[in-house]
């Protein structure tokens, strides 16, 4: 019986909240630690508990700072963990704001829907206190150690990872685990979140070679991308509609990646005179703080943006039109402007933040717009507008959808059904013994597992939460 084992704790026929145990006889290794993001209460109750003991993990992986991946490591050093947290230099930095912004809003939530139940008292609605604070998220942010991109960290007896350029988000990996086997050397790879090859700003994910095992992501394992240039021109499109009608267009964007690619593609509309000079707001203190950390970071870059924007002594993140909004008070004036205009605000799934009072105050216009840019997990407030239900509910109360809903595809950080077939055909087959699916859907698993099984990968599994599988 083989003494290494992959357990997936998280993401397992789901998409959120990935947490990945990988035990190899002497080590326990997490491989993210992220939130589950959903239906209040069961986020709440999900994201509250750990199926094992904090403090027995040796040491923890995390490959991009996305919250699903990054979330919940305040929450672990709190129960326990006293060991690193390796990620490259550009996720240490994305992480620690991810966990500091989740913080922040977690009180900041609580503390409204407080207020608001103060003055108009609900029996049904309640403020619960966050998971975790500052002081948490500081302690885990002093855990990460930096891990540059190609080069083998040991990590215990006999076991090293390497971290390859997963092409997702800035800084984000594939951790390829290599250590002895029962039949010699065993090398387990987890792809994090998949990227896609061609996206604008990140190099396209790396090519692996040869691993014995693979964790993949399937978010969008039934479903195909439209092409990226076909969706610029609907991204015009989107712009001149609103501002021909007077509206707005409401985007809810992750603050890392999803941001800065729109703000990339709207800078360069701007530039070829595509949409009008409409003011373009960023509505998110965390994605101005994560632009900062992609100026920081330009190792991360693939050579479009060197050569259209560095070489040129030109920011990618910055043009005429765009305005930065960090200040509640700033916030507050973007609703209270009747002009056209396009805001870009936190968090992607509109599960909290900023872009929740956006849509307080946008949604039953129909002038406005309502831009779907990025995969919404079931029971958010996003996928309720993604499947374009006429009436959704925001801090509690129920809204018509009056406004235009319209969803881009082609935006998706995430790698198609198509495009991870193409890259795990890509690995080297004579060494490849199965492929481990997470990360997605039950239905879209089940539907990248055909298609994986159709492109002759011998071995074919959904992981099931917390039922651990012999590998080795």
């Amino acid at each position: 019986m083989s003494t290494t084992t992959i357990t997936a704790h998280g993401a397992a026929q789901e998409v959120t909240g990935s947490k990945h145990l990988l035990e190899t006889g002497s080590q326990r290794i997490l491989v993210d630690c992220g939130v589950f993001q959903g239906r209040r209460e069961e986020s709440r109750e999900k994201n509250a508990k750990f199926p094992f003991d904090p403090a027995s993990i040796d040491v923890c992986v995390n490959t991009h700072g996305h919250l699903d991946h990054c979330g919940n490591y305040p929450l672990l050093v709190r129960r326990g963990f006293r060991g690193e947290i390796l990620a490259t230099p550009a996720t240490r930095d994305v992480a620690k704001l991810v966990m500091s912004d989740s913080a922040r809003i977690q009180e900041a939530d609580a503390a409204f829907i407080e207020k608001r139940q103060r003055k108009f008292p609900r029996p049904n609605r309640k403020a619960q206190p966050p998971l975790y604070g500052t002081i948490d998220a500081d302690a885990a942010a002093a855990r990460y150690a930096a891990v540059d991109y190609d080069a083998p960290y040991p990590i215990g007896p006999g076991v090293s990872v390497t971290l390859r350029d997963a092409g997702h988000i800035l800084g984000s990996s594939i951790a390829v685990f290599d250590m002895a086997g029962e039949g010699g050397k065993l090398s387990v790879a987890f792809t994090g979140d998949l990227g896609r090859s061609g996206m604008p700003i990140l190099r396209d994910p790396a090519e692996l070679g040869a691993v014995d095992y693979l964790v993949c992501e399937s978010t969008y394992g039934n479903r195909k991308h439209d092409e990226l240039a076909f969706a610029e021109e609907e991204l015009a499109e989107v712009v001149r509609d609103a501002a021909a009608k007077g509206g707005r267009v409401i985007i809810p964007a992750f603050a890392i990646g999803r941001t800065q690619e729109l703000v990339y593609d709207l800078h360069k509309l701007h530039s070829a005179g595509r949409i009008p000079k409409i003011p373009v707001f960023v509505d998110s203190p965390m994605a101005i703080s994560a632009t900062e950390i992609f100026r920081q970071h330009p190792e991360c870059y693939d050579e479009e943006t060197m050569s259209e924007f560095l070489a040129k002594g030109e920011s990618p993140f910055a043009f005429e039109s765009l305005e930065l909004t960090r200040s509640v008070e700033q916030s507050k004036r973007i609703n209270n402007q009747r002009m056209p205009c396009v805001v870009i605000s936190a968090s992607g799934m509109c599960e909290a933040g900023r872009i929740l009072h956006h849509l307080l105050l946008g949604v039953g216009d129909h002038r406005n717009t309502i831009l779907i840019v990025g995969f919404m997990a079931q029971n958010t407030l996003g996928r309720a507008l993604a499947d374009k239900k006429s009436e959704v509910r925001i801090f509690g109360e129920t809204h018509q959808v009056k406004a235009r809903v319209k969803i881009l595809n082609a935006f998706s950080a995430h790698a198609d059904y198509l495009e991870i077939g193409r890259w795990v055909q890509r690995l080297d087959r004579s060494r490849l013994k199965a492929v481990f699916l997470v990360h997605g859907e039950k239905s879209a698993e089940e539907a990248m597992k055909a298609h994986l099984l159709s492109l002759g990968v011998p071995r074919v599994e959904i992981l099931e939460a917390g039922k651990p599988v012999p590998v080795g």
